[in-house]
């Protein structure tokens, strides 16, 4: 099983605060504003796909099972930020109620238990956030640097090193990028065979064709395809690190 850098109070606490910010964000605006880094996603979409979700996730964790059905769009007259918020608190509730550890079915073989869907609904909620905002023509708020390592972590491990591989998909050169936030390291191999990202030491990543460095939050924004390279700090094989952003486009499409 893999652990995240947060525990699973902090991943609730996430969940809670950021549905809401992302609901207050929602308020009053039109919902076919577009979202600045996805192109032909808008903010009504990404506003409904949350409060789905929270509801797919709490019957996850409820049942220890994949759910059929579920309420997938708001009632008759329900705005979308209720109808966010009106799944924030079941979920919350239902993952309070368990523990991490606790057996839980998932679509990650390394870790089917409750602690998978507070680490993955967190940052789901904690990207679309910033998405709304985005598309709302708000200032961005930003996200503590905790939450952004942690998110570092689960593109990479999850999206990266599994999504990928269950999509079939792979680059075309071997190449090695090492990611640097803070005082942690990861480094990601991407090429014909599938693609692996792991927690790394710094001896490690000395050999890598190329990193990339920044604020916490900015590493995590372009890994998500948020922000552009300008952003960041990218560093040596500028093809590498190409190969390792067009694959996690794929990979978190």
């Amino acid at each position: 099983m893999t652990r995240g850098l947060l525990d699973y109070a902090q991943l609730i606490e996430v969940i809670a605060t950021e549905a809401e910010l992302l609901a207050a964000s929602a308020e009053g605006q039109r919902p076919e504003r577009q979202v600045p880094a996805c192109p032909g996603l808008n903010l009504g979409e990404t506003v409904r796909h949350v409060g789905s979700l929270c509801r797919m996730a709490a019957q996850w964790v409820r049942d220890g099972l994949q759910p059929m059905t579920w309420q997938q769009d708001p009632l008759p007259g329900e705005s979308l930020s209720d109808y966010v918020r009106a799944a924030v608190g079941p979920l919350v509730e239902a993952l309070s109620a368990r523990s991490a550890d606790d057996p839980c079915e998932t679509w990650w073989p390394e870790d089917r238990t409750c602690g998978f869907w507070a680490r993955r609904v967190a940052h789901d909620v904690t990207v679309h956030r910033m998405d709304v905002q985005a598309a709302a023509g708000l200032e961005v708020t930003p996200v503590p640097d905790d939450v952004a390592e942690d998110g570092v972590d689960e593109v990479l491990t999850l999206w990266l090193g599994h999504r990928l591989d269950v999509l079939g998909v792979r680059g075309t050169r071997d190449s090695t990028v090492a990611i640097r936030v803070g005082g942690r390291v990861w480094l990601t191999r991407t090429g014909p065979n599938p693609s692996r990202a792991w927690r790394a030491t710094a001896e490690e990543a000395e050999s890598a064709d190329a990193e990339v460095t920044g604020n916490a939050m900015a590493v995590y924004r372009w890994l998500w395809g948020r922000i552009p390279d300008r952003e960041v700090r990218p560093m040596g094989d500028h093809d590498a690190i190409a190969q390792l952003w067009a694959l996690l486009r794929l990979a978190t499409k």
